[in-house]
């Protein structure tokens, strides 16, 4: 099967094959598509937007996708706690269902959100306080907050593992 990941990420394609663990015999590959949502999206509705957009963008891409997936980080606020939150959505479709899930929630720590809030995005704040370089190609803010824990690649896995869930199971 030839899936499509709306990203040149790396991070994005390995979680994405991660995820597959040699199911359809998959061959997967990463596709430069927009996400047709801000740079760093706010909110649930617009971190989903992004994912499902990048998901249908790689099949209607032309170039024989039998599956297209879209990854896409935000942040948000969540009702009854303080604060902002690092989110993350996948959505896979093959043009006709679409599936959609949810990675892990961490919370930003106030320096990092009063920065987010001021219109700084969360992947170039990072790079700052940690003091490296393409954090979000790396362990991603999910490692650094979890000091190694859980990874960007392993949040970014269970988020495309829920949004599978239609295509490997009878149940929807």
């Amino acid at each position: 099967m030839h899936v499509g990941v709306g990203s040149g990420n790396p991070v994005k394609v390995a979680a994405v094959k991660s995820a597959l663990d040699g199911r359809f015999d998959a061959r997967v590959e990463s596709v430069d598509v927009e996400s047709g949502v801000a740079e760093q999206p706010f909110g649930e509705p617009e971190t989903i937007a992004g994912a499902e957009n990048r998901a249908r963008r790689v099949v209607e891409s032309g170039n024989g996708y039998e599956l297209g997936v879209g990854l896409e980080g935000g942040v948000a606020e969540v009702p009854g706690t303080d604060g902002l939150y690092l989110i993350m959505w996948a959505a896979v479709t093959d043009g006709e269902t679409t599936g959609r899930g949810a990675g892990p929630r961490l919370r930003l720590p106030e320096s990092v959100t009063r920065r987010i809030r001021d219109g700084e995005e969360l992947g170039p704040v990072m790079d700052d306080v940690l003091g490296e370089d393409d954090v979000a190609k790396k362990q991603g803010a999910a490692g650094a907050l979890t000091d190694g824990i859980i990874d960007r690649q392993e949040a970014l896995e269970s988020a495309v593992a829920g949004a599978l869930a239609p295509f490997v199971t009878d149940f929807y």
